[in-house]
């Protein structure tokens, strides 16, 4: 009988590789050899299953992605599912443990430098920008008016990455993360602030 699971158990084996070797030797010095080196696998192995290394970079970048969304789901679940609830879990999801992790942060790093010359990496950077945005619209458009929802939408987006990005450039990156996360909560509960309907008075 074939073993079920062997092949995603090497896939995943192979982006767990290429994850350490850009977070080591950067992207542009992370090869097949010193990727299917870690893997403990053949170098062949990588065309059989991506095509070739670039298509395994993008497989470990889309792997970052999918963290993402499946750490905002987690959150969600634990919640009554608010607005309110649903940007900070949007916010909690991009400074996880995961993603403060020098594995992590180098490699988004490396990728958000490559990104402006690589078709293929500005493609998933989009797609994460967009995604980003299009889920604090979703929520501040449940609670403002529509442009006043596209408004801190964007200023909201750029406060998680620049926060996430001097973070992971600052001399103490965990601590820079922390106050990062807490400001950006800060800001998305001072916009639904003018949300909230006033307590009657007696």
């Amino acid at each position: 009988m074939p073993k079920i699971g062997i092949k995603d158990t090497r896939k995943q084996q192979l982006i767990q590789a290429t994850l350490e070797s850009i977070a080591e030797l950067g992207l542009q010095n992370t090869t097949i050899i010193s990727i299917s080196r870690r893997a403990g696998m053949s170098s062949g192995i990588i065309s059989h299953y991506f095509g070739g290394k670039q298509g395994l970079i993008e497989a470990a970048l889309r792997y970052l992605l999918e963290q993402l969304g499946k750490d905002f789901g987690e959150r969600i679940k634990a919640t009554d599912g608010s607005p309110r609830q649903r940007l900070e879990c949007i916010v909690e999801a991009n400074f996880t443990e995961f993603q403060r992790s020098d594995l992590a942060s180098r490699t988004w790093l490396s990728f958000w430098a490559r990104s402006m010359h690589e078709p293929g990496f500005r493609r998933l950077q989009q797609i994460n920008s967009a995604r980003l945005y299009s889920n604090l619209r979703y929520s501040f458009a449940q609670l403002l008016p529509p442009e006043a929802a596209t408004n801190a939408a964007r200023q909201s987006a750029a406060m998680i990455d620049g926060f996430w990005l001097r973070s992971a450039l600052g001399p103490d990156p965990q601590q820079s993360f922390a106050t990062g996360e807490a400001l950006c909560k800060c800001f998305v509960l001072d916009v639904l602030k003018h949300t909230e309907k006033p307590t009657n008075e007696v």
